[in-house]
């Protein structure tokens, strides 16, 4: 055991192994008995191709390069794709990225287009198809642009035929509903297929506000009459719907305060526990039901269990293993289930339930250690106290090395992480980023602030009207408390955040003096701009819950934005942005920038080609963590090798 100063222990942990770790297997669906996911490919340009498990030879990676399976519906896109198996053989459609267009797919074959390109806005976008085979249709969510704006867009269900007639004719396209609502999701038939249930919500709702759950009969043409709201409102959120095997309409709402589950109106499970979340992509599944009345369930206050709800006597059972974090992704089957989940020691893995015999077994994405795990970080799940005597729920991650010890009495340089969102929440899982930094000697703490999700209705509402104050006090609370305690070095302090993670991270420089510097990525600036065009369709009327109506109080835009108070800022930041991003685009950077412009505050910006909103690129995630090491080095006084120097200018 050596002793060593913070912040200068030897790691074998480096950017581009962090980096080679990013991201995890999302969107399960099951192709007769096969489960298949996207799975991201950082090395590969940061794209997601579809793996498919086969049961007689394990996984097998499809679609190679550049095919990119996501969808752009919303921006932050949704369920990108949908199998069945015909003839014997999987007949699959999915979306590629860099056209938005949905693709036919056998395997063995190459990808056929089956919708046009438009030449009007941003095109024609597709999210959460599903396959009719009966009627030879795909039906699935439609985003079509009909000017250059952001706003200028409509959005339906419709159903895209899979015979390729659509693929150079929009007029092919038959939509199932009319235009009634800004936002809706996919349609879910009922098990007869004469009922059709979906989300919808308009402006300035966003769907962890208030959605409507619609239900609608099917006609005999395939078109959807009669449809009626059942369930929802502007101040109750419906997550997720579904049908039971009987004919019953299952669904989460928060109702209670909390996201439960409901049967036809009736509570299933009342607990203060959230069984659904924030609808940040379109196609998120926190529970499936099963044929045989059971229903699989991701479930949880803080961290999510996988757990099977009786609905008859209300009790679940929990899966056993490893994983204490299930992600909004489940596909069901018979008596089995198919789940992304990982745990504090393993990454993301493609996990099966039995739900008859109650075992679990990985199927998919297994976890392998790329290091010795005894450096993996060791978490710590701690309440804090915040102003007013409020709860403050965070994970902190203390500097973590099996051969290296700090001198006595010495205090670690910690990294406050504020989670994007800001209606979002950090999970506990392993994360190779956060390794990077406590392998080295520099703490982490993860805070869910005020507004975070996971923790009941009011405590999500805490940030109504008030972002950019709780979550800046919050994160400074949990900084304070480990610096008070001995845990943090008071002056070697830092902030970290992208998106609404990358606002608080700034905000918290312009606002209070609690940090010695900051490491900014692709964030939110400017509140007057972002809220009046700067942004996209979906956040574009964020702003009213979050800050207020701009009409009506227009000062407090301007006083809580850093853009407006930069002469504020004295301490070293990076900003890091992504020139594709068009969610929190590089004008606000620029704009914020030329306001610091001479007045001496040491600072990098650092911008990526080809990077939207979140950065994918595996060289971009290298560059964007050794800079981010470097700028503590350097303001910490850090011995740091191996990586290229952060020049910092004034």
């Amino acid at each position: 055991m050596r002793t060593m100063a913070y912040g200068s222990w030897p790691s074998p942990i480096d950017a581009a192994l962090a980096a080679a770790h990013d991201g995890h297997p999302e969107w399960l669906g099951l192709v007769g008995d096969e489960t298949w996911w996207t799975e991201p490919r950082p090395q590969e340009g940061g794209r997601r191709t579809l793996v498919r498990r086969r049961a007689d030879s394990g996984e097998e990676s499809l679609l190679p390069a550049p095919w990119n399976v996501r969808s752009r519906v919303i921006e932050y896109g949704g369920h990108p794709w949908a199998g069945a198996v015909r003839a014997g053989r999987p007949l699959v459609v999915f979306v590629h990225f860099a056209d938005q267009r949905l693709y036919r797919y056998e395997p063995g074959g190459e990808p056929r287009p089956l919708t046009p390109v438009s030449p009007v806005g941003g095109g024609l976008r597709w999210a959460e198809p599903r396959l009719d085979l009966e009627r030879g249709e795909v039906w699935c969510v439609l985003e079509e642009f009909t000017g250059a704006g952001p706003g200028d867009l409509r959005r339906v269900a419709a159903a895209v035929p899979l015979d390729g007639s659509a693929a150079e004719d929009r007029g092919a396209v038959r939509e199932l509903t009319a235009e009634r609502h800004r936002f809706v999701t996919g349609p879910r038939l009922s098990p007869d297929g004469r009922r059709a249930a979906w989300l919808a919500w308009d402006h300035p709702r966003m769907p962890w506000d208030g959605t409507e759950l619609i239900v609608a009969d099917v006609t005999a043409d395939g078109t959807l009459r009669g449809a009626r709201t059942v369930a929802g409102g502007p101040a109750e959120s419906v997550a997720q719907a579904d049908w039971a095997a009987d004919g019953s309409l299952l669904y989460a709402s928060d109702r209670s305060g909390w996201w439960n589950l409901y049967r036809d109106g009736t509570p299933l499970c009342p607990r203060e526990e959230e069984f659904g979340g924030p609808l940040w992509k379109l196609g998120h599944r926190w529970f499936a039901p099963l044929d045989s009345g059971l229903i699989a369930v991701v479930h949880g206050r803080g961290a999510k269990a996988l757990g099977t709800l009786d609905p008859e006597t209300g009790e679940i059972t929990d899966t056993a293993g490893p994983w204490s974090e299930f992600e909004p992704t489940l596909a069901a089957h018979g008596d089995r289930v198919v789940a992304v989940g990982a745990g504090p020691r393993s990454g993301y893995e493609v996990v099966e339930l039995d739900t008859g015999t109650g075992r679990t077994r990985v199927i998919g994405a297994r976890h392998t250690d790329p290091v010795d795990p005894a450096l993996y970080p060791e978490p710590q799940v701690r309440t804090f106290t915040g102003p007013g005597g409020r709860e403050v729920h965070a994970h902190v991650y203390p500097p973590h090395h099996p051969g290296v010890t700090a001198p006595d009495g010495a205090a670690a340089p910690y990294v406050v992480r504020a989670h994007g969102g800001p209606t979002g929440r950090a999970p506990l899982v392993l994360d190779l980023e956060i390794a990077y930094f406590t392998s080295r000697g520099i703490g982490v703490a993860e805070v869910n602030y005020g507004g975070s999700t996971g923790y009941g209705r009011e405590y999500r509402d805490r940030l109504r009207e008030q972002w950019g104050v709780v979550d800046v006090e919050d994160c400074a609370a949990v900084a304070l408390a480990l610096a008070e305690e001995g845990t943090a070095d008071r002056g070697r302090l830092a902030i970290s955040g992208g998106s609404a993670g990358g606002w608080t991270s700034a905000a918290s420089l312009t606002r209070t003096d609690v940090y010695a510097c900051g490491t900014v990525r692709y964030p939110i600036l400017d509140l007057t701009g972002w809220g009046t065009g700067e942004t996209h369709d979906f956040e574009s009327r964020y702003l009213e819950g979050l800050v207020g109506p701009l009409a009506e109080v227009p000062e407090r835009y301007a006083a809580r934005s850093p853009a407006e108070h930069a002469d504020r800022i004295s301490a070293p930041f990076l900003l890091l942005q992504g020139l594709d991003d068009v969610i929190c685009p590089p004008v606000q950077c620029e704009r914020f920038l030329a306001r610091i412009a001479g007045r001496g505050v040491p600072h990098a910006y650092l911008t990526f080609a080809g990077e939207g909103h979140g950065f994918r690129k595996a060289e971009t995630l290298v560059r964007a963590l050794e800079a981010e090491l470097s700028l503590y080095a350097q303001v910490f006084g850090l011995d740091v090798a191996g990586i290229q120097q952060l020049e910092l200018m004034t």
